[in-house]
C-alpha cells in the first residue's frame, strides 16, 4: 500500500488509489452502482470475508463515498448508499468496464449500459449513441449482456 502522507507522491492518482484502489473496494463500488445496498447482499454477491467487507465499507463511509443509513431499528441494520462523491466515480467504473469489455470479455460484455429514456447504448464518453444526450449515472440502466455467465 502507498504511504498515506504523500510526502513524495504529489499525485492525484496516488491519492485516489488510497481511497478506491483496492480490488474488493472497486467490486463493492460496482455492486453499489448496480443497486446493492445491504451488507449481506454485498457479502453474498462478492463472496468476500465479512471482516474484509466491514473494513472496506467503513473506509468508504469514512472517505465520504458511501453513506450509512439505518433501515431497521430492531435489530439495528444499515444500508450503504452512494453519496455525490461516490456517484462521481461512475465515469471511472464505466471506463474500467469498457476496457474490460474490449480486452477481457471473450464472450461479449457481461453488462450492457443503456440510456433509460431511449434505450440507446452509453458511449465511452457517457453520451447516448441514439439520441446524443449527455448521461449521468442516474440516466443509465444496466442489463445482462451476452458475456454474463450464470454461476453454478
Amino acid at each position: 500500500m502507498l504511504q498515506r502522507t504523500y510526502e513524495n507522491q504529489q499525485c492525484s492518482i496516488a491519492r485516489s488509489l488510497e481511497a478506491v484502489g483496492e480490488r474488493w473496494t472497486l467490486l463493492l463500488l460496482r455492486d453499489a452502482f448496480l443497486g446493492i445496498r445491504r451488507f449481506d447482499d454485498f457479502q453474498r454477491d462478492l463472496g468476500v470475508a465479512r471482516n474484509v467487507l466491514a473494513d472496506r465499507l467503513a473506509r468508504l463511509v469514512d472517505e465520504g463515498i458511501l453513506e450509512r443509513r439505518r433501515y431497521q431499528e430492531r435489530p439495528e441494520r444499515f444500508e450503504y448508499r452512494l453519496t455525490a462523491k461516490g456517484r462521481d466515480l461512475w465515469p471511472v467504473l464505466h471506463a474500467l468496464a469498457g476496457w474490460g469489455d474490449e480486452h477481457a470479455a471473450p464472450d461479449g460484455p457481461p453488462r450492457l449500459f443503456r440510456h433509460r429514456d431511449c434505450g440507446g447504448t452509453v458511449t465511452d464518453r457517457r453520451t447516448c449513441d441514439k439520441c446524443g444526450a449527455e448521461l449521468d449515472v442516474r440516466d443509465v440502466e444496466v442489463l445482462d449482456g451476452p458475456g454474463l455467465q450464470a454461476v453454478a
